[in-house]
């Protein structure tokens, strides 16, 4: 692998931003815990997105500011949010027989690793120590048509996220339609990883040095 010093790539907050500019208008939208919360503060300002959270709330806002939380209202991963006007609430099964059925537009989910043909592993490492943490992720790739990844292409040790095939445990095999990552954004095609933006300062080479899978651009 070649050393990445001194690439910064784009910021958590410009990789989020990445992810909602290609959110199409009137969209129903999952978002993930982790890094997809993000995408529900940098919607543009005009376009209509409902943000869907499989603990009970379609119509979910923007992140409560601080001092302004109300403990009743949190999203999947137990952050305070807001609610739009016309928000509805509802059990648990209800909003996943919505994510079942067919009915979310677009999925954005967190990764510990992706392969080149688009598998997802993001529930377990499968190290025994773990606590398996799966949620709602395998019910959302397999219930939504369009699936959104946003992380980090190096783990905090250095460590490829993008490769050929996926070591840990699959959320879906053949799932991810694009990689948001701080180095590039990637989409899957055909099975096969076409880059279609690189972040300031990363060249195509670098990328491809620093993976296995096999990239095009």
């Amino acid at each position: 692998m070649v050393a990445k010093e001194n690439i910064t790539g784009w910021s958590v907050q410009e990789i989020a931003e990445k992810v909602a500019n290609d959110i199409f208008d009137g969209a129903y939208v999952n978002l993930g815990i982790g890094l997809p919360e993000l995408v529900a503060g940098r919607i543009q300002d005009g376009k209509e997105v409902i943000f869907h959270t499989e603990n009970g709330l379609l119509g979910m806002g923007k992140p409560a500011e601080p001092g302004k939380e109300d403990p009743e209202l949190v999203n999947a991963g137990k952050k305070y949010v807001t609610a739009i006007p016309g928000a509805a609430y509802f059990h648990h099964a209800d909003s996943f027989a919505m994510i079942r059925g067919g009915h979310i537009d677009i999925c954005v989910l967190g990764a510990y690793q992706v392969s080149e043909e688009g598998d997802l592993a993001n529930w377990s490492s499968g190290n025994p120590d773990d606590i398996p943490a799966v949620g709602g992720a395998m019910d959302l790739v397999a219930g939504v048509d369009t699936i959104f990844v946003i992380t980090k292409f190096f783990t905090k040790s250095g460590k490829p996220k993008i490769l050929k095939q996926c070591t840990y445990p699959l959320t879906g095999k053949n799932v991810v339609k694009t990689i948001y990552t701080d180095m590039a954004i990637i989409d899957v095609e055909n099975k096969k990883l076409k880059v279609r933006e690189l972040a300031p300062g990363v060249e195509f080479d670098f990328l491809q040095q620093n993976t296995d899978a096999k990239l095009y651009m």
